[in-house]
C-alpha cells in the first residue's frame, strides 16, 4: 500500500546512506512520496548527498545548498521549493550540531556560551525556522506533516552526549510549542526519539562504543534500532495514519526509553 502517493516534501539532513533522513526519504520514496532535498553549500557535501540519494533509485533529484545557520539560505531553498513544487505535504528536519570537543564524559561544564548557542541553535531553533518558512506553502496544500529527530539523552543523561542533551530537549519542546501555533492550519508537529544508530552524527559523541551492545542485551526487544525502523514510523507520521497525532514525541528505540537503569 502506497501510504503517501500523490504526498510531495522537502528532507532536510541527508549527509550519507547512514543517516536517519536516508532511511525515512527511503521509506517515503518506497510508499510513493516525492522528495525533494537540500545539502550543506560546497561541491564536496553536495556529491555526497547526491550520491546517498541516487543510492535510492532517484535520478536527477531535486537538490538545493543551505546553510541552516543562515536566515537567507533557508529564505531561499523554501522560496526555490514553492516555486518548483505546488505543495509541501511534509517536512522532515534532520540536523544537529555541537563541538566534538565538548561531546565526551566530563566536559559538559567545559561548555562556553558559543558552543550551547550554536549547538541550541542549529539543533533546535532551525526547527522553528524551517517550519515558519513552511508554513505557507503547507497552508496552501490543506495543512502538513513536519517532523524532527531527537534522542534519548533529551530526557536523560547519556554520558558524553552532553549539549546535545540539552539542544534536543529544547528541540522537542520547541516542535510542542509549533504543534500548538500550527493546529490551526492543519499543520502536525511531530519528533521521532530514534535509538542508537552508527550514523555521522553518533561518531562525534566519545564513550557511546558500548550502547550497541549494552542494547541488545537490555532493550525489550533485545536488539538495536534500524534505519528502517525509523523510517516506517516517519511514515506513519507524514500519512493520513496520524491525522489526529501532533506534539508528540514517538521513541522508536527498541523499548530503550522504558526502562529504569
Amino acid at each position: 500500500m502506497a501510504l503517501l502517493a500523490g504526498k510531495s516534501g522537502l528532507i532536510i539532513g541527508i549527509a550519507n546512506d547512514r543517516s536517519y533522513a536516508w532511511h525515512i526519504a527511503k521509506a517515503f520514496l518506497e510508499h510513493g512520496a516525492t522528495c525533494a532535498f537540500t545539502h550543506l553549500p560546497g561541491e564536496r557535501s553536495e556529491h555526497r548527498t547526491r550520491r546517498a540519494i541516487e543510492s535510492l533509485g532517484v535520478t536527477n533529484p531535486w537538490l538545493v545548498p543551505m546553510d541552516a545557520g543562515k536566515d537567507e539560505d533557508i529564505a531561499t531553498a523554501f522560496e526555490k521549493y514553492a516555486a518548483a513544487f505546488p505543495r509541501m505535504d511534509f517536512l522532515v528536519h534532520s540536523i544537529a550540531f555541537a563541538d566534538r570537543d565538548i561531546l565526551s564524559p566530563g566536559k559538559f561544564i567545559n561548555t562556553t556560551r558559543a558552543q550551547y548557542t550554536s549547538a541550541v541553535d542549529i539543533s533546535a531553533y532551525t526547527l522553528l525556522a524551517f517550519a515558519r518558512a513552511a508554513r505557507p506553502i503547507m497552508a496552501r496544500s490543506g495543512g502538513g506533516s513536519i517532523m524532527g529527530m531527537s534522542y534519548y539523552g533529551a530526557d536523560k543523561v547519556v554520558p558524553g552526549y552532553n549539549v546535545m542533551g540539552v539542544a534536543k530537549a529544547a528541540l522537542e519542546c520547541t516542535g510542542r510549542y509549533l504543534a500548538s501555533e500550527l493546529g490551526p492550519d492543519k499543520i502536525r508537529v511531530n519528533l521521532i526519539s530514534g535509538g542508537y544508530l552508527r550514523t555521522l552524527a553518533a561518531s562525534a559523541v566519545a564513550g557511546t562504543d558500548s550502547i550497541s551492545e549494552r542494547v541488545e542485551q537490555q532493550a525489550p526487544l533485545r536488539r538495536n534500532v534500524e534505519g528502517a525502523d525509523v523510517g516506517k514510523t516517519a511514515v506513519y507520521l507524514a500519512s493520513d495514519l496520524s491525522s489526529g497525532v501532533t506534539g508528540e514525541t514517538v521513541f522508536v528505540d527498541c523499548g530503550v526509553n522504558i526502562l529504569g537503569a
